[in-house]
This record gives structure tokens, C-alpha cells and sequence, in this order.
């Protein structure tokens, strides 16, 4: 058994924190203007890749759009991202999403997703909480064989529906859970 210690821990975080901000995630960058323009062209490519989510776009009372989120790890890992809250095709807040995971793992990987807030409740819940946890009440939307965004009836009668999409890296899997949203001033 390996005990880590503090110093190493440390290490592990910093090294972490330094790849994730290494590698173009929108931090220090224009603020607002360049987060709506990532944010317009990351649903660009959703709707024009995966058609049936014009469907969920429809149907939700709103949806946060993260374009990019850098994860990296080694041993201790973490994410960050920023994004933009849709509501009726309008940008009315902005949010980061940070992540901090321990455990076996190695590697670094960029992907983007949306949540999809079905319902007006879920969308109130959202916007209420000082810091909100993506968890239990969130449903993933899962690729088909033919490459397309499926979605079952259990999924779309679900307050909150994730679409994860456009992964590149090393890192194997990209998980919401243990997410926290954070409203930010680009």
C-alpha cells in the first residue's frame, strides 16, 4: 500500500491544474464574446452531428452549453470549462464546471456538452443554487451504432438530459458526476 503525502498530493493537484489551463479552455480569454461565439458554434456542430437534439432543444425550458472542457490526470485530476445558459435561444447567464477526481487515471482529454432542462422546475433548481452538482437527477443521451444521439423514454421524461459529445484525448470516459456549475462575470 502507498501512502501519499502531502507534498505529493500537492504535486499531483498542481500538475493537474497547470495541463487543464494548458490547453486552450477559454480561461483568460475575451470574456463574454468569446464564450457566445464557442458556445454558437459548439451547437453548430451538436445539431448538424447529432440531428435529434434539435428535438431536445425544442422541448427544453433551457440548456447550458459547455464548449470546451479540459480534463487531465495522474493519479489526482481535475476539469474546467466555461459555458453559457441558454433559455429560448438567449444567453442569460454564464457558468464554469470544475471537477476534482482521485483515483486510477492518466492522461488528458477536451470534450463538450449540454444539459438539457426539461422542465421549468429543473431550470429554476439550476439557476437557484449557489453551486450546482450534476448527479443522480441527471440522464445521459448515449450513441447508436450508427453514430446518432439516441434517446429512450425513460431518458426523455428525465428533469435533466446530458449530451457529452466531440471527445478527444488520451483520457478514457468523460463523466458529469461530481461536477460543480458555478455562475460566473466573464
Amino acid at each position: 500500500m502507498k501512502i501519499h503525502t502531502r507534498r505529493s498530493v500537492l504535486a499531483g493537484a498542481a500538475s493537474a491544474v497547470f495541463v487543464t489551463g494548458a490547453c486552450s479552455n477559454g480561461i483568460g480569454s475575451n470574456g463574454a464574446a468569446t464564450i457566445d461565439a464557442r458556445v454558437r458554434s459548439t451547437l453548430d456542430y451538436l445539431y448538424s452531428t447529432y440531428p435529434a437534439t434539435r428535438d431536445l432543444r425544442d422541448k427544453s425550458a433551457g440548456m447550458l452549453v459547455m464548449p470546451l472542457v479540459t480534463q487531465a490526470g495522474l493519479g489526482i485530476g481535475g476539469a474546467y470549462g466555461r459555458g453559457a445558459l441558454l433559455v429560448a435561444d438567449t444567453t442569460v447567464d454564464y457558468y464554469s464546471a470544475a471537477q476534482a477526481s482521485v483515483g486510477l487515471q492518466i492522461g488528458a482529454q477536451q470534450y463538450a456538452h449540454v444539459l438539457f432542462f426539461m422542465t421549468n422546475d429543473a431550470l429554476y433548481k439550476f439557476r437557484s443554487s449557489p453551486g450546482y452538482s450534476a448527479g443522480a437527477d441527471v440522464q445521459y443521451v448515449a450513441n447508436d451504432q450508427g453514430g446518432n444521439l439516441s434517446a429512450d423514454t425513460t431518458t426523455s421524461l428525465s428533469p435533466v438530459i446530458a449530451v457529452i459529445f466531440g471527445q478527444a484525448g488520451l483520457l478514457a470516459g468523460a463523466t458529469l458526476k461530481g461536477t460543480k456549475y458555478t455562475r460566473i462575470i466573464p
